[in-house]
């Protein structure tokens, strides 16, 4: 029971960090409707802000990750006003121009940083463990902050989008922009936004990942690709559909791993996958 219960709980804290990752990806395809392909990238360049404030002036992930987020909200909208709106309305020309981006954020990094892993020691979270039941069942410190932040980051931002005047813009630009603009909302205003907090919400996940993950140039592109199923199977533009799908892939993942073997765990992923989307196209909350 100890042992399902550890499997059980691993792949909880995969999906809570899949989720916010997701989160922000999943409102900037809801809202352009367009595919931020850059978006690991994002992920991967706020863990280096994160280490480095870490390393260099040994500020813990714990309060680095307001650093990460603050820039990746203005990497988001630098993105947009320079990339993104210059080809919107241009059928691939988003998809491949934030491509591109991916590439030049990869290539700086690697060409600067080097493909070293580098490993933050001395945080505060490091190797902390807490012990239940006589040891039958481990929680990481680190992996339990990270989740705790991941439901308090999506509980904000769904309370933005649904309870808030802001949100309400956001959901009528999302569902029709040019009705949205005659009843005066300032559609492009929005759009930047939405990439800032887009950009803020990995921004978070990217801080806090430094205390337990290693950091090189390739560390986003399996987080990003995971982002994009979830934000898929969950629905375009759906934060709880997106908190649903990134914890049954966090539970697949462990459970897949655990009980049948590591190598197959992404097997068992992008086949349930390929069967939801089957199902339902539009995804678990789409509409």
């Amino acid at each position: 029971m100890g042992l399902f219960l550890q499997v059980l709980l691993d792949g909880l804290w995969s999906g809570l960090l899949y989720g916010l990752i997701a989160a922000g990806l999943s409102l900037i395809w809801g809202v352009l409707d367009i595919i931020n392909f850059a978006h690991g990238e994002f992920l991967m360049a706020g863990m280096y802000v994160s280490f480095f404030l870490g390393f260099l002036f040994k500020i813990d992930p714990l309060v680095s990750w307001v650093a990460s987020a603050a820039f990746l909200f203005l990497l988001g909208v630098v993105t947009y006003k320079f990339v993104v709106k210059r080809t919107l309305g241009k059928a691939m020309a988003p998809l491949l121009a934030t491509f591109g981006l991916s590439m030049v954020i990869k290539n700086f990094a690697m060409n600067r940083f080097t493909p070293n892993f580098r490993i933050l020691s001395g945080t505060i979270m490091e190797g902390k463990v807490i012990s239940l039941g006589q040891g039958a069942v481990m929680i990481p410190v680190p992996n339990l902050v990270t989740a705790l932040f991941s439901l308090v980051v999506l509980g904000l931002l769904y309370w933005m989008l649904t309870r808030t005047r802001f949100g309400w813009a956001v959901q009528a630009t999302a569902m029709d922009v040019e009705a949205a603009r005659l009843m005066g909302v300032n559609t492009e205003r929005i759009f930047i936004l939405v990439f800032g907090i887009g950009g803020a919400c990995v921004g978070v996940a990217a801080g806090l990942l430094p205390s337990y993950l290693a950091t090189h140039p390739d560390v986003g592109s399996l987080f990003g690709l995971i982002a994009f199923m979830v934000v898929a199977m969950g629905g375009f533009g759906s934060i709880p559909g997106a908190l649903l799908a990134a914890i049954l892939i966090g539970l697949i993942e462990s459970f897949a791993g655990f009980y049948i073997a590591p190598v197959f765990k992404y097997v068992a992923v992008f086949g349930v996958y390929l069967l939801v989307i089957m199902i339902r196209p539009k995804g678990l909350f789409g509409w």
